[in-house]
Order: C-alpha cells, then sequence, then structure tokens
C-alpha cells in the first residue's frame, strides 16, 4: 500500500509544480510583453493581475468543448490530451535536483518523446477534418522534424564533449566550468533551434494568423485548447530547462536547495529571453525558416561536432572521461 501511494504521490510532487508554473509563466509573458509595449498588461483580477490565470483556466475549462460534425471524434479528443501527457512524461528524467526515473540515456528518452509530439500536431490537423488546420499541421510538422536534425546533432556533440547520455553525467562534467564557455556557438544555435521547437516567435509559423487562421488547432476550444496551449508553455520551461543543465550546470546534485534555486533563476532568464525575442522580433516567412536551418544551422552544427571529435577533451578544459 505504501508503495502505491508512492506511485501516485511522487508524479504528482513533479506534475503540479509544473502546471503551477505554467499558468504563471502565461501572466509574466503578458505582463512583460505589456510593460514592452508601454502597457499594464492584465492588472484587474486579484492583487496586480496575479489570480489572471485562475480566471482564464477557469472561462476554458468550463465553456462548451465545440467539436465539428465532420471531425474523427476519438482522435480529435485524445490529441490534445495526448500533447499535454508527452509534455509532462518528458520531466522525468531530469534532474531538479534528483530525476523521476534514473534513466542512463535519458538524453535519448527526451529527444524521442519530444519527437512524439510531432503526432498529436499532426492527429489534430488530420482530424478536424478542416483544410486551414491540415495545411497548418502539416507545416507545424515540417518545421518540428527539420529542427529537430539540429537540435539532435548538437546533443551529439555535448555527448561526445560529456562522455555519457545520462543528465547527472552533464552536471558533473560541469562541476569545474560550463560547457557554455568552449561551446557558446552551439548553444546560440541550440537557443534558437528550441525557439523553433516549441513554435515560439519569430517561428510561430504553426499559428500563422494572417496565412493560416490559427493552424492545427483552429477547430478546436475551451478544454481541449487549453490543453494545447498548457503542453506549449510546458514544453517551453522543459526546453529553458534542459539548456541550463546542457550548458549552463545549475551546481552540484549534492547540494539540493542550491541546486534547485540556481536551475530556477537560469531557467528564468531564458524564458525571459524567450518572451524579449516575441516583444522585438517580426515573424519569419517559411523559406526563410527552412534556409536559416538547412543552408546555415546544419552545416554549421555539422562542422562543430566533427571539431569537437577530432580535439582531445582536455581542449575544452573538461575533466578527462573516465
Amino acid at each position: 500500500m505504501t508503495q502505491i501511494m508512492y506511485n501516485i504521490i511522487n508524479p504528482l510532487l513533479y506534475i503540479i509544480p509544473i502546471l503551477i508554473a505554467v499558468a504563471f509563466l502565461t501572466l509574466l509573458e503578458r505582463k512583460t510583453l505589456g510593460y514592452m509595449q508601454l502597457r499594464k498588461g492584465p492588472n484587474i483580477v486579484g492583487p496586480y493581475g496575479l489570480l489572471q490565470p485562475i480566471a482564464d483556466g477557469v472561462k476554458l475549462f468550463i465553456k462548451e468543448p465545440i467539436r465539428p460534425s465532420t471531425s474523427s471524434p476519438t482522435l480529435f479528443i485524445l490529441t490534445p490530451t495526448l500533447a499535454l501527457f508527452t509534455a509532462m512524461f518528458i520531466w522525468t528524467p531530469m534532474p531538479m535536483p534528483q530525476p523521476l526515473t534514473d534513466l542512463n540515456l535519458g538524453l535519448l528518452f527526451m529527444l524521442a518523446l519530444s519527437s512524439t509530439a510531432v503526432y498529436s500536431i499532426l492527429w489534430s490537423g488530420w482530424a478536424s477534418n478542416s483544410k486551414y488546420a491540415l495545411i497548418g499541421a502539416l507545416r507545424a510538422v515540417a518545421q518540428t522534424i527539420s529542427y529537430e536534425v539540429t537540435l539532435g546533432i548538437i546533443l551529439l556533440a555535448v555527448v561526445i564533449l560529456t562522455g555519457g547520455f545520462s543528465l547527472k553525467t552533464m552536471l558533473t562534467t560541469q562541476e569545474q566550468t560550463w560547457l557554455l564557455y568552449s561551446s557558446w556557438p552551439l548553444m546560440m544555435m541550440w537557443y534558437v533551434s528550441t525557439l523553433a521547437e516549441t513554435n515560439r516567435a519569430p517561428f510561430d509559423l504553426t499559428e500563422g494568423e494572417s496565412e493560416l487562421v490559427s493552424g492545427f488547432n483552429v477547430e478546436y476550444a475551451g478544454g481541449p485548447f487549453a490543453l494545447f496551449f498548457l503542453a506549449e508553455y510546458a514544453n517551453i520551461m522543459m526546453m529553458n530547462t534542459l539548456s541550463c543543465i546542457l550548458f549552463l550546470s545549475p551546481g552540484q546534485t549534492t547540494q539540493p536547495e542550491m541546486f534547485s534555486t540556481n536551475l530556477m533563476l537560469k531557467t528564468m532568464l531564458l524564458t525571459i529571453g524567450f518572451l524579449w525575442v516575441r516583444a522585438s522580433y517580426p515573424r519569419f516567412r517559411y523559406d526563410q525558416l527552412m534556409h536559416l536551418l538547412w543552408k546555415q544551422f546544419l552545416p554549421m552544427t555539422l562542422a562543430l561536432c566533427l571539431w569537437h571529435t577530432s580535439l582531445p577533451i582536455s581542449t575544452f578544459g573538461l575533466p578527462p572521461q573516465q
């Protein structure tokens, strides 16, 4: 009985804080964008607008879920659930400071799950039985799969430097120096690719209102739309947390309080960078988006990966691999 309770409570202790953080990330985004555009943002519901995420969540989940009569009913409901389940499940190997599941191949697990998220986008566009939704889903899948190529090669270069696929190995390797110092071009391309992978501005072409009428989720409303929304912001936080672990080590896991504080602050700074980029840059054209990846990022990441393979580890100021 005790083991059953542990198996239920332990995941909830991960999921509930993530969902709360996602809710207040939406408030942070609206307030940050508001002040960057010389306006207030949400400031009516609760003191300083702090209860606005709760009001938005209640409003979305009590609305009538509208389903097009020609849509595929099973897939139409399952795809938002799959999107949120994938966004929550991908956190399991993340050391914060202890992982929910200690995996030796944690990076491969996360890469495989992030690829699985593509299916929720594709199926939602197809299940809606709408031309706009289908075109939006195809564009989203093409973008996501393309940028996963760059992310995979950058991860391969990091694995070559650290000598393991475990996230704890990444932290151990960076006890003396951050990987950012020796691999800042990889960090730069990783950060831009995470913007594209999470469909954030200026790469939010999957939700291009001017061309696609909101893209793959155009037929969704109420609760199912809120699930897509939660999954998107959970993926943003997950990508920024992973960026911290890969390139900006939060410290040693033997000091949980300091580790958690450092990880939270660095993740918040990278997330604010996402919001800053959204406030500053206009949306890319689709051909520019693909040109950036296939003609610029892909050759550079391949060259850097080969360079890291050919040089000894001591060149980067890292301890020798055991």
